[in-house]
């Protein structure tokens, strides 16, 4: 079998940014076999202007909502984003499939390689079995109503055994704390052992006012979905610490969004997934923040509580692309002070633990296959607004 060797500007392996010197060699079909000094490497080897890169992790995207893009107008708030793709998802089966096919090609030409994927049915698994790109799918359960937890939770379960079939990387997971009675919350538990579970964390205001004093725009929510809240009482803490003890059994916990997300709550939960051997994730989808909310995350401060951090596109209703270069390039010019290096271990070797596939993607080690990325335009090390994220292998 015969070999391939790269050459950038630069090399990033995951966790390093090495200087041009260093030439990448993989084999053939894409494991990595070394990084060696140029000097070393011999002939044949493939120069390119840029960074090079392993293929990027997307820890949290909504394959299945891909033929809604453009359906939804930005900055509704959370609220009205919720109830009009509650209301406006429904397409015809071949459309929905063809959004699919298209949006996982959008996703392989941006250089990602691996997708936490949420579920709420099975229209992607047709597009998952020609194993394009790696998936974890959580497999989303929600219903408020506790007289309906029974029903919802066996429709998720079935959907859960279908995923199964094709792939052990996937998990019955909560959608929300806004959207989960307690009796489905006890019927989700014993599903969590030793899984990565995932939830919508703290995406918007509203969300801490409901479990604070059982007020706030999802009151709203609950009326104009006709859905009797009578039953619900505000626990006095915020949404986060509300729930968060019930996740106590999983492996990996991935909070998605954090848009409104506290110190305090980001202290609570950090220490209780120590107290409980768990490693915790802060996944950051700000295009998607920006386009529903148009807020973004506390970064200084999830950064300055030295959370791991990884990084997300949400759906393609809630976004204009399903781009990772896309999400840093947000990042960097909120966060000016934050190295290329660490936003790219975001987008990386991070999701790639986060996910449990860092035994194979997210870094140059010997023996993995992450896919090789060129990000070129650069200026020097640093990416630039016209960079762009191309799959070379």
């Amino acid at each position: 079998m015969g070999y391939r060797k790269f050459k950038g500007d630069f090399i990033f392996t995951g966790t390093a940014l090495l200087a041009s010197n260093n030439v990448l060699v993989t084999n053939e079909k894409g494991v990595v076999e070394n990084i060696i000094d140029e000097k070393d490497a011999g002939n044949d080897i493939e120069v390119f202007e840029g960074i090079i890169s392993p293929g990027f992790v997307n820890c949290h995207c909504h394959l299945e909502l891909s033929h809604m893009k453009g359906l939804i107008e930005e900055k509704t708030g959370l609220v009205d984003f919720v109830l009009k793709v509650v209301t406006q998802r429904h397409f015809a089966d071949e459309e929905i499939l063809d959004a699919i096919n298209n949006a996982e090609n959008e996703m392989l030409q941006n250089g990602i390689i691996a997708v936490g994927d949420i579920c709420n049915n099975t229209f992607t698994i047709a597009q998952k079995k020609q194993q394009r790109l790696a998936y974890y799918n959580f497999i989303e359960t929600s219903g408020w109503l506790e007289e309906l937890a029974l029903v919802r939770f066996e429709r998720s379960l079935s959907f859960y055994k279908d995923f199964e079939t094709i792939n052990s990387n996937t998990s019955l997971v909560p959608h929300a704390p806004y959207s989960v009675s307690e009796k489905l919350w006890q019927l989700l538990i014993p599903f969590f052992e030793n899984k990565t579970i995932t939830i919508h964390n703290q995406e918007t205001a509203f969300e801490d006012e409901l479990f604070l004093q059982a007020s706030g725009d999802f009151i709203r929510m609950y009326q104009l979905m006709k859905i009797d809240n009578n039953s619900f009482r505000a626990s006095g803490k915020s949404s986060l610490q509300t729930y968060f003890h019930k996740l106590k059994n999983a492996g990996n916990i991935l909070l998605v969004h954090n848009t409104f997300s506290k110190e305090q709550d980001v202290q609570y939960a950090k220490e209780t997934a120590q107290k409980n051997n768990q490693q915790m994730w802060w996944c950051l989808c700000p295009n998607a923040n920006l386009y529903i909310e148009n807020a973004l995350p506390n970064l200084e401060m999830l950064i300055g509580n030295n959370c791991n951090m990884v990084i997300g596109t949400d759906s393609l209703a809630s976004n204009h692309s399903l781009d990772i270069l896309g999400e840093i390039k947000t990042l960097q010019q909120n966060l000016p002070f934050i190295s290329t290096k660490q936003l790219l271990q975001w987008a990386t070797l991070n999701g790639a633990t986060a996910l449990n596939m860092h035994d194979i993607l997210g870094s140059f080690e010997k023996g993995k296959k992450p896919g090789v990325v060129l990000i070129d335009k650069t200026r020097s090390n640093e990416i630039t607004a016209l960079s762009k994220a191309v799959r070379i292998l």
